[in-house]
């Protein structure tokens, strides 16, 4: 069965950078687009960014944009996300999900696997 698992959140200061990873197993990787979303204490889960299964094509939020960057190693079946410039609005547990859909989709609906999640802890 599909598998994704997240690795790499923590405790950060404001200003600080981290990378996150999202391993995959039980599917062709590099045949799916693939995504990072984000849910905050109390809020609904929401879209971070999003990447086609060749890494052509990238969609972002408007909150993260020019500050997080979505990546992908096809050969080792892994997701990244590189996050700079962290607020502390940016706490969250942080998943990655897979969509059996072209495009880098944002919707949730639009992805049917998803990981544990990784927490991101930023601190003022």
């Amino acid at each position: 069965q599909v598998q994704l698992v997240e690795s790499g959140g923590g405790l950060v200061p404001a200003g600080a950078s981290l990378t996150l990873s999202c391993a995959a197993s039980g599917l062709t990787f590099s045949s799916y687009t693939m995504g990072w979303f984000r849910q905050a204490p109390g809020k609904e889960r929401r879209f971070v960014a999003a990447i086609t299964c060749n890494g052509g094509r990238t969609n972002y939020a408007d909150s993260v944009k020019d500050r997080f960057t979505i990546s992908r190693d096809n050969a080792k079946n892994t997701l990244y996300l590189q996050m700079n410039s962290l607020t502390p609005e940016d706490t969250a547990i942080y998943y990655c999900a897979q969509s059996p859909w072209g495009g880098p989709r944002s919707g949730i609906v639009d992805y049917d696997h998803w990981g544990q999640g990784t927490q991101v802890t930023v601190s003022s």
